[in-house]
């Protein structure tokens, strides 16, 4: 029988299709009609003033009821995607989506926290709880209004057809999945690398930059060729990885069939790219922050700055709000399915973040039972693994099925192999008490001063963070904070027996972490660079090697450098130039070495000539910007890889790093002469013009960046819905600037040069003159595709530009279009 569409359900919702992205207005200024909602768990009536842009502004009697009103918001405005991030962390896919999400179910819930909630809650604060309590109970009583007014339910459940769930506050920590820590991936790989012996530790030295320099070598008991790297993989990201719906994933009801009858959609044979393509998405991820001091501010106040960089989708990742009650008034941005900001300010103190990215996950690999595959070596006896039966609701069975997720006493096993009487377990930092990411904000997000955010960043647990401050009163610092193990005989690169021999001794303690306080160079800049002073004790104790690669790092420190040199102040405007810079530096070197090269080849020469003369701006308009980037990602880094590690093992290489391919261009360090080296940078000319010849046309003039370059922000459900639906769920389709490498992060993947990770919110802050503030989100603040405020802010952020984060009640007033009255339930 025929499915019912997308489309026909908003209109039977009555939703209007609304114009095409591209003429979508920026903004939405017409007023909207006041509300009024009853609210279980609210103390006393609250309200909430919506700005144009779509930021809500709550305005509570008490400080728990702001927290109420933050979930019974948020969920008002991104219901469907914080019911699906639940349903994903907690492993209920398969209760609603079909059989298909089984085994995901499964994985998921191994990597649940399922330690002393006693602990749990103390670990982040005094009211930890009561303010999930709080957050939670709002959450719950929109999940009640949308039961019982069925015409406020999001499309896609109409379209998947099922209802929200009901939310416990152990919700919001139990999960642990979505913090972005990931060495374990880059272990596994590494161990594939050295099992190849000579050449593919050659392999594994392009595949990914280390610093500082180390040599990783196997543990003793390891043998690296045993390890099934791609089936570890696969069962890692099983458990860790977002949702990706298609048409065999995925059950839908038919039209007028009966409970209990699904059928898999027909629709959506344009699904979206292959994820497989992609590669590791999170290796792009990244973000910028930085502050400054009012001796270099043309305010004469701190400016502080941050863009963090995430997979990019609609609805959008962060989500903006403005808590304000007796005790509290901050704004900034967070995530929608956690209670209060990670980003942001509170009228007195200002913070933002980017990724530090310490070492918080290890590889155990075990030793089976001959005569019991439930029992792993440890210490010289065998002991028995933990068992615990997963009951499994699926849409169109009758029973849960029973399946069962072991662990040892490092963590939740990912593979086993009874038959070669191996097992493989995580251990991860961010599965001990008080490391549900993010939630730590809700501590430094109260502090006053810099002691107090200084000792709420000391408890600061999951992810690893950079985070910059600035108050009022002038001051500005740096701190980064984090859970890092103590590994005391290895260094975390390389998976480790688990027979006792490789044990964590306990963490690290905060204050063994560099930090600044009002610095006499009067800013602070991070880009997810390794930012360890190499002269401070912590640059010896293994926090980390694997750093995001330092590019965005280096030409914003160089901007830096040449506007104090100059004796010129940072204006606000400086800051939002800074975050939309598009210079590669990586690209500026490289040309370096193309200088004075030439080819009797005509295309050749007209590609060499094409980028001798550019400057390494990656435009959008460019046509040389096109060029380098597809020589250099794939002609290019294919002959260093296969000059640097050999033919037979480029395989363990890939993709490549890219400082790595840059460093052995630039000194070659024997593998190859100067001369096969300026030989392969030419010869690699001509592949990439033809791929641009077949992509673009012949006439390499008419090349432009952009035309390959797109940015589209897609919705989860693009792969089951038909065309129309799916241009009506996804945001744009526009020509994109930036790379991975500009402080304008703008990652793309590999087939089709299409964006996938990069600024998912912009904000500048003016310290002390708040209303100045600048911020962008994208694609906008609504998870409603029929909303004025689902994609009105995408084409503001691709132009760089931003709107006003109003703070006081004067300027909030000026900018509001809708009111919400919130009143306690009877």
């Amino acid at each position: 029988m025929r499915l019912v569409p997308l489309a026909a359900l908003l209109a039977l919702a009555g939703c209007a299709s609304g114009p095409p992205a591209e003429t979508a207005p920026s903004t939405s200024t017409a007023p909207r009609a006041p509300s009024s909602f009853a609210v279980p768990g609210l103390e006393k009536p609250a309200e909430v003033l919506v700005d144009r842009w779509g930021v809500p502004h709550l305005y509570a009697g008490t400080l728990y009821d702001a927290f109420v009103a933050q979930g019974f918001i948020a969920a008002r405005d991104r219901l469907w995607q914080m019911d699906l991030w639940r349903k994903r962390g907690l492993g209920e896919m398969a209760q609603d989506f079909g059989p298909a999400w089984v085994e995901s179910d499964r994985a998921a819930r191994a990597v649940l926290y399922r330690g002393d909630m006693y602990r749990e809650w103390l670990a982040y604060g005094s009211d930890a709880k009561r303010v999930a309590e709080a957050f939670t109970a709002g959450v719950n009583a929109y999940v009640a209004q949308v039961r019982a007014q069925p015409d406020l339910l999001p499309p896609e459940f109409k379209l998947l057809g099922y209802q929200p769930a009901t939310w416990s506050p152990e919700d919001v920590v139990r999960i642990r999945h979505h913090g972005l820590t990931l060495n374990l991936t880059s272990e596994i790989e590494r161990a594939r690398a050295y099992c190849a012996g000579g050449s593919g530790i050659k392999a594994d030295w392009l595949r990914r930059e280390l610093d500082p320099p180390v040599n990783p070598r196997v543990p003793p008991g390891l043998d690296p060729c045993t390890i099934p790297a791609t089936e570890l993989r696969a069962a890692y990201l099983r458990a860790t990885e977002s949702p990706q719906f298609t048409k065999a994933n995925t059950l839908l009801p038919q039209q007028g069939a009966g409970p209990g009858s699904f059928a898999v959609s027909q629709a959506g044979d344009e699904a979206q790219a292959d994820k497989a393509d992609q590669g590791d998405p999170t290796a792009a991820y990244g973000s910028n922050n930085w502050v400054i001091a009012p001796k270099l501010s043309a305010t004469g106040r701190p400016i502080l700055a941050n863009d963090p960089h995430r997979a990019h989708g609609a609805p959008s990742l962060r989500y903006m709000a403005h808590l304000s009650a007796p005790g509290m008034d901050a704004i900034g941005a967070g995530e929608p399915f956690l209670p209060g900001l990670s980003i942001g300010h509170n009228g007195t103190i200002a913070f933002g973040l980017t990724r530090f990215y310490m070492d918080q996950e290890d590889l155990y690999v075990y030793q089976l039972n001959p005569r019991n595959p439930n029992e792993y070596r440890y210490q010289g006896r065998w002991e028995p693994m933990l068992r615990v039966t997963e009951r499994i609701a699926v849409k169109g069975e009758r029973a849960p099925r029973e399946l069962v997720n072991t662990f040892t006493r490092h963590g939740p096993v990912l593979l086993s192999e009874p038959g070669k009487r191996r097992a493989y377990a995580l251990r991860a930092a961010w599965l001990e008490p008080g490391m549900a990411p993010y939630f730590g904000s809700m501590d430094y997000m109260r502090a006053r001063n810099w002691d107090q955010f200084r000792a709420a960043m000391n408890r600061w647990g999951a992810p690893g963070e950079n985070q910059v401050y600035a108050d009022r009163d002038g001051n500005i610092g740096w701190i980064p904070g984090g859970l890092t193990p103590i590994r005391p005989n290895w260094d975390g690169l390389m998976p480790v027996p688990g027979d006792g021999r490789y044990e964590w001794s306990g963490f690290r303690n905060g204050d063994e972490l560099p930090s600044e306080f009002n610095p006499a160079r009067g800013y602070v800049v991070t880009a997810n660079e390794n930012n360890i002073p190499s002269e401070h004790p912590a640059a010896k104790k293994g926090i980390g090697y694997e750093w995001s690669d330092a590019a965005r790092a280096r030409r914003l420190k160089e901007l830096f450098a040449a506007k104090v040199a100059a004796g010129q102040r940072f204006t606000l405007e400086d800051s939002q130039r800074m975050q939309n810079d598009i210079v590669a530096t990586p690209a500026q070197r490289l040309l370096k070495l193309l200088a004075g090269l030439g080819s009797s080849d005509a295309q050749t020469a007209a590609g060499l000539a094409l980028l001798q003369g550019w400057d390494g701006t990656m435009d959008r308009e460019s046509a040389a910007a096109a060029l380098y980037e597809v020589w250099s990602s794939k002609p290019l880094r294919q002959a260093v890889l296969k000059a640097g590690a050999g033919e037979s093992a480029m395989q363990y290489a890939l993709p490549g790093d890219n400082t790595r391919m840059v460093l052995l261009l630039e000194n070659p360090f024997g593998w190859v002469s100067n001369a096969q080296r300026d030989a392969m940078l030419v010869q690699t000319i001509a592949p990439a013009m033809q791929e641009l010849s077949n992509k673009l046309g012949p006439d390499p003039a008419a090349w432009k960046w952009g035309a390959l370059h797109r940015a589209e922000f897609r919705h989860p459900l693009g792969g089951i819905v038909d065309a129309a639906t799916r241009r009506k769920l996804d945001v744009g389709d526009w020509p994109m600037s930036g790379s991975s490498f500009t402080p304008m992060a703008a990652s793309y993947r590999a087939s089709d040069y299409r964006l996938t990770s990069g600024a998912s919110f912009r904000m500048v802050l003016d310290v002390g003159n708040w209303d100045a503030s600048r911020v962008i989100n994208t694609p906008g603040q609504s998870g409603n595709p029929d909303s004025p405020n689902y994609r009105d802010l995408a084409p503001l952020w691709l132009e760089g530009k931003y709107v006003p984060l109003v703070y006081s009640r004067a300027a909030v007033e000026k900018e509001t279009v809708e009111r919400i009255r919130l009143t306690p339930a009877p």
